[in-house]
This record gives structure tokens, sequence and C-alpha cells, in this order.
């Protein structure tokens, strides 16, 4: 078996955002010469994200909408007592969970006709990253 690494980098200008990554995980693939197995794409902070969906503006609307009912930016949150200000965040982050598995078939993303694979920001203005794990043969 072999195995493939790398890492992206994102600042976001705002707070939330929503990157569309599937290219990149593509560029990564082809990079690893791996043509079955799976690649593993996991945040690597505790206030995003990684999720699979459609790449449509009224989806990532609802998506955005739904999370902040289920966890409003506010600052009732315990987590504020220890100086920070992004509860929401931790919270967001479970629910779209951290990291995807995505399975490899002939040298290409096997998603269905209309995934796509997103990077969710929740509390951004700062260096984060993602890994990307390629395994297979």
């Amino acid at each position: 078996m072999k195995f493939y690494t790398e890492y992206l980098w994102f600042n976001t200008e705002k707070r939330r955002e929503y990157i569309r990554i599937t290219d990149k995980i593509k560029a990564a693939l082809a990079k690893s010469d791996i043509s079955e197995g799976m690649i593993l794409v996991s945040a690597m902070h505790i206030s995003a994200g990684i999720f699979v969906n459609d790449f449509e503006s009224g989806i990532l609307e609802d998506i955005d909408n739904m999370l902040e009912e289920l966890a409003p930016f506010g600052p009732d949150y315990k987590h504020h007592l220890t100086g920070e200000d992004n509860g929401d965040a931790h919270l967001k982050s479970i629910l779209v969970h951290h990291q995807v598995i995505i399975p490899v078939t002939d040298k290409a993303l096997d998603l269905g006709p209309w995934q796509e694979i997103f990077y969710a920001e929740f509390d951004g203005r700062r260096r984060k990253r993602v890994i990307i794990k390629i395994m297979g043969e």
C-alpha cells in the first residue's frame, strides 16, 4: 500500500466561509499515483470542518442558516469564560464534522453526480490547515 500526504492552508477574510476544495483534492490525487484506495480530508482545527454536499448557493445558504440556528454566534457560551468568543464555531464544526473519507476508483474521486467537497470555516481570519491523506495502490 502507498501513502501520499498534502496540506492545504486557508486564511479566510470572513469569520464564516464555505470553500469548495474538490479540485484541490483531485490535484493531490493526481500527484499521488494511487489508482484504488481512499482519501481522508481532515480539518486540523476545532473551529473548522469538512463536508460533502451540492455546490449550489441555495443549499450552502441553507446549511449556513441551519448551523447558525443550531449554534448561534453570541456571548452565552461557557467557553467564552476563557476569553474566547468562538463557542459557536466549536459547535458548528461538530455538526458538519471535521473530516470525510472519499473512495478512489480508477484514479478518480468516486463521488456521486452532484457531490463536491467543502472546507467550512467557522472562526476565520487566521491561518488554518487541512490534511489530505491518500492511501491505496
